[in-house]
């Protein structure tokens, strides 16, 4: 799956003006693009400073259901990376851990995420929210606290939203937790990167989403991870290119 993507993202960039959605099918259908303000990765990327993104997140960042660790979102997204600005030194740091919520990635930050001192952090964080029934004003909070510590470190911050899977779906809490994210982008400060609306897009151009799904009902699988990782990998490549 890490050659498929790559291959994805080879195509969206170089393929002309209006021939995205051609040149991505069938691996991965491509969407609207999802803008993305990324100036401290773009300023790194100009002084040829190595590039340190985090990953932060629960079992949709560890890569749960997948074949491997290798096919999860952050080290796809890697290998995209690494292939695109192929003059950069480039490290994305899967610190997901199934299971957890906003308080505890938020606990662990310091340690997972600070010490390494990232450009970039994308932390998915939701899903186990909406699962639970969890408050989404609480929630909010719990997620706000997160943001304004990255912020005080001076990094470029990615919020992701939850996938759309039946278990998911199911919850009640799904669209406020989500939308209690979108509330609380704010770009260049806060940026959302958002998977309900990528895999609307990809309902909307005629592909069913079960392929992308695992049988749990839950998580991604496979071919889910690699075009997420291409849909990011091709929005962080036009921020920083920019």
């Amino acid at each position: 799956m890490r050659l498929l993507a790559i291959s994805v993202l080879c195509a969206l960039l170089t393929a002309a003006p209006g021939a995205g959605a051609a040149a991505a099918a069938p691996a991965c259908l491509a969407a609207p693009g999802q803008a993305l303000a990324l100036p401290h990765l773009k300023a790194a990327l100009a002084a040829q400073s190595p590039l340190v993104i985090v990953a932060l997140g629960s079992s949709s960042t560890a890569g749960a259901m997948a074949s491997d660790r290798a096919d999860s979102y952050p080290a796809e997204l890697q290998d995209l990376l690494i292939h695109a600005l192929p003059a950069a030194e480039i490290s994305v740091l899967n610190r997901g851990i199934n299971g957890q919520d906003a308080a505890r990635e938020d606990g662990r930050m310091g340690r997972d995420v600070l010490a390494v001192r990232p450009q970039l952090v994308i932390w998915q964080v939701g899903a186990n929210a909406a699962a639970r029934g969890e408050d989404p004003a609480r929630f909010r909070a719990l997620v706000a606290r997160g943001l304004a510590r990255l912020e005080r470190a001076g990094v470029d911050i990615v919020l992701m939203d939850n996938q759309r899977s039946r278990r998911l779906l199911a919850s009640p809490d799904n669209a406020r937790i989500n939308a209690a994210l979108a509330a609380l982008a704010d770009p260049p400060r806060v940026n959302l990167f958002s998977r309900d609306r990528l895999m609307r897009a990809w309902e909307a151009g005629g592909q069913a989403l079960a392929p992308f799904l695992a049988a749990d009902g839950l998580h991604m699988s496979d071919r889910g991870y690699a075009c997420l990782a291409a849909a990011l990998a091709r929005a962080i490549t036009t921020a920083v290119r920019g």
